[in-house]
């Protein structure tokens, strides 16, 4: 299994924007097209198609928050890749990509704290929750480098 984080271009733009999650997933995860719209407005955000195989299979956005610290906004694999181990071996992929951003000493990542999986996933890859965003809708995870 070939896992990759690649460019989003005119070739594969279209796929990634054709990527779904599960009809239980929808209230977790924003749409790809409205975030590539939203990074192509914005400095500082990074998008990068999950490849399998060459294949668009899921959707990452970083965006530099500060000098700092990058904030991860957007994650997902479709539907139809899930329970594989992609979007694990994506993650680290992302994290290591992030971590060679110059001066960068956090990584923070949100979720819908009622999400069942996402604590124990993210937790699993060192971030640390340190509490509700400032609307308190969202729990706030960081790894601190």
């Amino acid at each position: 299994m070939q896992i990759s984080l690649e460019e989003i271009n005119k070739k594969n733009y279209e796929s990634v924007c054709d990527l779904d999650v599960t009809e239980a997933q929808e209230d977790y995860v924003a749409c790809n097209m409205w975030s590539l719209v939203e990074s192509f407005y914005n400095e500082g955000h990074t998008c990068k198609a999950i490849c399998f195989d060459d294949k668009p299979v899921g959707f990452f956005m970083w965006v530099k928050e500060s000098v700092s610290k990058v904030s991860i906004w957007r994650f997902m694999v479709d539907k139809s890749h899930q329970n594989q181990g992609i979007g694990r071996k994506a993650l680290t992929l992302a994290i290591e990509a992030i971590k060679q951003t110059p001066g960068i000493k956090e990584i923070e990542i949100c979720y819908n704290p009622t999400n069942p999986v996402a604590k124990d996933f993210y937790s699993s890859f060192g971030f640390q929750e340190v509490g509700l965003d400032e609307d308190g809708d969202d729990m706030l995870a960081l790894i601190q480098l």
